[in-house]
This record gives C-alpha cells, sequence and structure tokens, in this order.
C-alpha cells in the first residue's frame, strides 16, 4: 500500500481548513485516511504559530515507513525541520538563451557607439560656437567702431519713393 501524507480539506465553503494526513494514495482526497497528523488554516497570517500544526513524531514515523509527503506537506515538513525539501524550480530556466545575450549585447554596443557619438557631436557644437564667440567680438569690435566715425557726416534725406507719394495724393484728396 502506497502511503501519502497530504492535505484533506474541511472547513465551509470559501473558508478552507485542512488536516494534514497520512492516507493510502489510492483514497479520495477527503476520503478514508490512516491518522490525521495536523492541520493547516489558510486563513491565518503567515507569520501566526497556529496556521500550521504538525505532530513530529507521528510525522518522522510515517516518513520512516515511506510515506511521500505532497508538494505543500513537504514546505511544511521543511521548516518545521523534520525533512529537508529540494527546490523544484530550475533558476536557470528563466535565463535568456546563448543567441539571445548574443543580441543583448550586440545592442548594448551599438547604445554604447550611438551615445559616443552623440557625446563627440555635442562636443563639436559646443567647441566651434566658442570659438566664433571669442572671435565675434574680434571681428566686432572694428564694426562697432566704424558707425561712430561715421555718425558726424550728416546724409542727405532720401526721395520718396511713388508708392509713397500716391499715398500723400490721396490723404490730399
Amino acid at each position: 500500500m502506497a502511503i501519502a501524507l497530504r492535505l484533506s480539506r474541511g472547513g465551509a465553503k470559501k473558508r478552507p481548513y485542512y488536516r494534514i494526513v497520512a492516507a493510502d494514495s489510492r483514497k479520495p482526497r477527503d476520503g478514508k485516511y490512516l491518522e490525521q497528523i495536523g492541520t493547516y488554516n489558510p486563513l491565518l497570517a503567515k507569520d501566526d504559530e497556529k496556521r500550521v500544526q504538525l505532530n513530529e513524531d507521528r510525522a518522522r514515523y510515517w516518513l520512516g515507513v515511506g510515506a511521500q509527503p505532497s508538494d505543500r506537506v513537504a514546505r511544511f515538513l521543511d521548516a518545521a525541520g523534520i525533512r529537508e525539501r529540494a527546490a523544484r524550480n530550475n533558476p536557470n530556466k528563466a535565463e535568456p538563451g546563448d543567441k539571445a545575450k548574443e543580441r543583448a549585447e550586440e545592442k548594448a554596443t551599438k547604445a554604447a557607439e550611438a551615445e559616443e557619438a552623440k557625446k563627440a557631436a555635442e562636443e563639436e557644437a559646443s567647441a566651434p560656437a566658442e570659438e566664433t564667440a571669442e572671435a565675434a567680438p574680434a571681428e566686432e569690435a572694428p564694426a562697432a567702431e566704424a558707425p561712430a566715425e561715421e555718425a558726424p557726416a550728416e546724409e542727405a534725406p532720401a526721395e520718396e519713393t511713388p508708392a509713397e507719394e500716391a499715398a500723400e495724393d490721396k490723404a490730399e484728396g
């Protein structure tokens, strides 16, 4: 007879309460069991000591005679220090494959090169602006002196254009 340490559900609708039982693996989940070795109340807080109550001596006995715990009961036994549970998830499964890693590296190098090119372009753009800013005052200085010299010379008033003359005729008439 194959014996399993598993949960047997009790409680009302939407109010679960489980017994931790040693049962024949061929029997139904909530059917006849050999012995109740603990309880599990998932409605209690995770740090509550009454959430999982386990008779350690009887659990050790049933494990000793070959009972196989379900996943959830194995977690409870591991937390109680009765039986070590091996991790079931493969931590490398979520890791990307070799080709995906290569694509990610290529993308990272292209992004780095683009960033360097952008910085270089900004430096080149700012460098000529500084050079023109330094050169512009030198060029503007003679230009600023020239109008000062021409200021004493008076210019004759410019003749009126034909459009201005037509506008004056309409205003008079």
